[in-house]
């Protein structure tokens, strides 16, 4: 599976459950690592949570693999880890404090908006 076909199946799966304020870095030209981090919101630990499982439930039925989940205890914040696609969903003020888009250098390749998605 590619890396766009994977970025659009963890799109839906956030979207499926009201993850806001989506948005897609692409970090091919910064980092070995990983091609691109998307980002989201939820409004509580529960949401965050949930949409976090949907990620990966989405991926593992498309076929591809999840290498690892962090921060479902807490659920401010959980990473999955999908190889090429890193997921970080997150409670608005923590994604404030940490500005991880800034961090990746401030260079978003797309906001995501329901419009859109419903298109792809």
């Amino acid at each position: 599976m590619n890396v766009s076909q994977l970025e659009k199946i963890v799109v839906n799966a956030l979207e499926d459950i009201k993850g806001r304020d989506i948005e897609i870095i692409n970090t091919a030209r910064l980092t070995p690592l990983f091609e691109r981090i998307v980002i989201a919101c939820g409004d509580s630990n529960r949401q965050v949570r949930s949409l976090a499982h949907n990620v990966e439930d989405k991926v593992r039925e498309a076929g591809a693999e999840v290498l690892s989940t962090e921060g479902e205890d807490g659920g401010e914040w959980v990473l999955v880890d999908l190889g090429d696609i890193v997921v970080h969903v997150m409670q608005p003020a923590i994604r404030s404090y940490y500005n991880l888009e800034e961090l990746w250098g401030g260079k978003v390749q797309a906001r995501v908006r329901k419009a859109v998605a419903a298109g792809a």
